[in-house]
Order: C-alpha cells, then sequence, then structure tokens
C-alpha cells in the first residue's frame, strides 16, 4: 500500500536538497560501525576467493560472464568481512555477531547476533564485474529511505578476474556510501535534476521501518518510468568519480577502460575463444 501524498516537483520544496550524511558518532556502536567502514575500505587487502577459473571465457559470453558470478562474488564479500573480524572487533566485544547474508530480503547483509537475532547494522551489497559494456553499475536501488537506518550502508563492490578471462576473482576499492542517503539522493535527482519532461512524481511506500521483512513493499515507485531506469544510481552522478578511478586501475599492466573498449569491439567483430 502506498501513501496517499506523494514526493512532487514543485517550487516549495525544489530547493530540499538531501543533506549530507553524517557518520552516527552519537550511537553507541560507532567506534565498530567506524572499523567496519575502514575494513570494508581495504576490501582488495584482505577478501579471498575459492574460485579459480581454468578456461578462457568466449568474448561473445564475457559480458553474462559477470552477471552470473556476481552472487559468488558477493557471498565471498560477506566470507571475507567475517574472516576480517579480528580487524574490525579487536577487542572481542561483540563475539557472538557475524555478517549474515539474506538475498531476498533488504539490506542483504546482516550484522546479526547469531543467539538473539539482535541486529547492529545493515549493508546492501552490490557486485560490478569491471568489463561490463555499459562501462558503469547498472543495478537498481529502488529501496525507499525509511527502509534504512542512519549507519546502514550501500556497498558497491567492482571485480575482474586476475587474468581477464581466467584466474581468481580480485576486487578494486568499494563505493561505501549511506543507504539512507543514497535513497535520497536518487529521488531528489529523479524529481529535480533529471533531464527529462513530464511527470517526476514519486510514491512511496508506508509504514516502512529499517530491516522489513521480504515480503513488505519497500521501493519508491515513479508514476512514470517508460525506460525502467528508476533506481540506476550510476545515472545519478553521485558515482562518477568513483567510477572513472575504477577505469583507471590496471589488469595485467593495461588499464579496465582499454579491456573495455578490446572486449567490446571484439564482441561485435568475432565468435572465437580467447586463449
Amino acid at each position: 500500500m502506498y501513501v496517499g501524498k506523494p514526493h512532487s516537483h514543485n517550487a516549495d520544496n525544489e530547493k530540499t536538497h538531501p543533506p549530507k550524511p553524517k557518520e552516527p558518532k552519537d550511537w553507541e556502536h560507532y567506534e565498530l560501525w567506524k572499523k567496519i567502514k575502514e575494513v570494508l575500505e581495504n576490501l582488495p587487502n584482505i577478501f579471498e576467493s575459492n574460485l579459480n577459473i581454468t578456461s578462457a571465457v568466449n568474448v561473445t559470453e564475457i559480458y553474462a560472464f559477470g552477471t552470473v558470478l556476481s552472487n559468488v562474488i558477493e557471498e565471498e564479500v560477506v566470507r571475507s568481512l567475517n574472516k576480517a573480524k579480528r580487524e574490525w572487533d579487536p577487542e572481542n566485544k561483540y563475539c557472538d555477531y557475524t555478517f549474515i547474508r539474506q538475498p531476498q530480503a533488504f539490506p542483504d547483509v546482516l550484522l546479526k547476533n547469531t543467539n538473539t537475532d539482535d541486529i547492529l547494522m545493515g549493508i546492501e551489497l552490490k557486485s560490478w564485474y569491471l568489463l561490463a559494456k555499459e562501462g558503469e553499475p547498472s543495478f537498481r536501488y529502488r529501496v525507499t529511505s525509511s527502509a534504512c537506518t542512519d549507519r546502514d550502508l550501500l556497498v558497491v563492490v567492482p571485480w575482474v578476474l586476475s587474468n581477464v578471462v581466467t584466474g581468481t576473482p580480485i576486487v578494486f576499492k568499494p563505493f561505501v556510501i549511506s543507504a539512507k542517503y543514497a535513497a535520497e539522493y536518487r529521488n531528489y535527482w529523479w524529481m529535480y535534476e533529471r533531464k527529462a519532461r513530464g511527470d517526476r512524481e514519486i510514491r512511496s511506500p508506508s509504514s516502512v521501518t529499517p530491516y522489513p521483512p521480504s515480503r513488505d513493499v519497500i521501493d519508491d515507485e515513479p508514476t512514470v518510468d517508460s525506460g525502467h531506469n528508476f533506481g540506476r544510481l550510476a545515472r545519478t552522478g553521485i558515482m562518477d568519480d568513483w567510477v572513472e578511478n575504477c577505469k583507471k586501475e590496471k589488469v595485467l599492466g593495461i588499464e579496465v577502460k582499454r579491456w573495455i573498449e578490446f572486449f567490446k569491439r571484439a564482441s561485435e567483430s568475432s565468435t572465437t575463444c580467447l586463449q
């Protein structure tokens, strides 16, 4: 069920830009939150994967390949976070807490007490296969801001295979942002900054609270979205600098953006398996 009064595009609220997110310094677990954020930003140094691709990926399948493996990468990110518990809980104050993935609910990763089900924070985790032809993360983030607490995070992890078409997954510095702020910024961009004409109204579901049951309706919905692009966070510009830095990362000594260009050309002209 949606609320009767939707967000609307009008002169009264056009200047209400969402405020920049503040760290939850008043939260009793702030030091834990800060350490977890540091670990996430240091993910390339702690990430471990058991996956090893030994057969080269076909040029025509390189894009679908990334989509297929994305869930595997996200599972391994969660395992890596738990293996790095000494980093975010050096004094063992949270010995009963662990990161648990719940892919059919929001957020899809919870820091949870395994004995009491107490939840300290959540992470909405997305993976981005860096060789994807879009050249930017294509996920849709549609959740309404009231489903997020101030301490919840949206984390996007970029990855490739160590030998580009074979090897083990390697990750680069993730995009880490307040999940609530990302939802608020997305709506603001859709209503006021998007270069489009027509109805920009957004309807939000009613009575949404953090860590909702998977069956609940929790997504914001634009009244008009013929291209089904609402929630494409990368198109709002909020990730631009990070995306460009990711494309400058090198794999086998060559920048990611050059690999993307190569695969685009190769997929258009050849079906030969790369050796």
